[in-house]
């Protein structure tokens, strides 16, 4: 029994407009999820929004790359000039969430860039009812923030790859192949 090749992949978005869109429904992806985020986080248990919040973002990071054509598995279907240019774009603009697989300690490190207010969402919760509240308020707001500089990120490796010519492959130095990213042409027999 061989194993069934995946054809139902997303390429990273051809035109500005596209580009807009996916912007567009990635941000409103990370609202719906920092609401979440801010539910579980009105719950007053210590320790419990930290968790959810790890499985939410490590989710949500792999859907936003996944949406942009830049999860690890899209990038490595790539011509190896294009999968430079998404990799150098990333390290330039420093994400290190780009076309990577996201890693519990990929999340820790994040979270631990935000954890003061992390810190003040745990404090909260020991004040009740207001504290559960401002908890939520913080935890709704941190998680937006990370999420829609991912987004961003996502959003500067795609302009990279387009000005590269990823979507038009014919005015690049490379001819197109079927599924729209480039191929280094074959050289002809001696």
């Amino acid at each position: 029994m061989g194993l069934k090749k995946d054809t139902n992949w997303t390429l990273v978005p051809g035109t500005v407009r596209d580009l807009d869109a996916v912007r567009d429904r990635c941000r409103q992806l990370v609202r719906r999820r920092a609401m979440v985020s801010a539910g579980v986080a009105a719950v007053p248990i210590p320790g419990l929004d930290i968790i959810s919040d790890m499985r939410l973002f490590a989710n949500l990071i792999e859907d936003i790359n996944r949406h942009f054509g830049l999860s690890e598995e899209q990038i490595e279907r790539m011509h190896p000039r294009f999968r430079m240019i998404a990799y150098q774009a990333a390290v330039g603009i420093g994400s290190m969430l780009v076309g990577k697989v996201v890693t519990r300690e990929v999340v820790m490190h994040v979270l631990r860039r935000i954890g003061v207010k992390t810190a003040a969402k745990q404090a909260g919760k020991l004040v009740p009812l207001a504290g559960q509240l401002a908890s939520a308020g913080i935890g709704f707001f941190a998680f937006r923030q990370i999420g829609y500089q991912h987004v961003e990120a996502c959003v500067a490796v795609a302009r990279e790859l387009q000005l590269a010519g990823i979507a038009n492959p014919v005015n690049s130095a490379y001819p197109a192949h079927p599924e729209g990213q480039a191929e280094v042409p074959s050289q002809p027999a001696v």
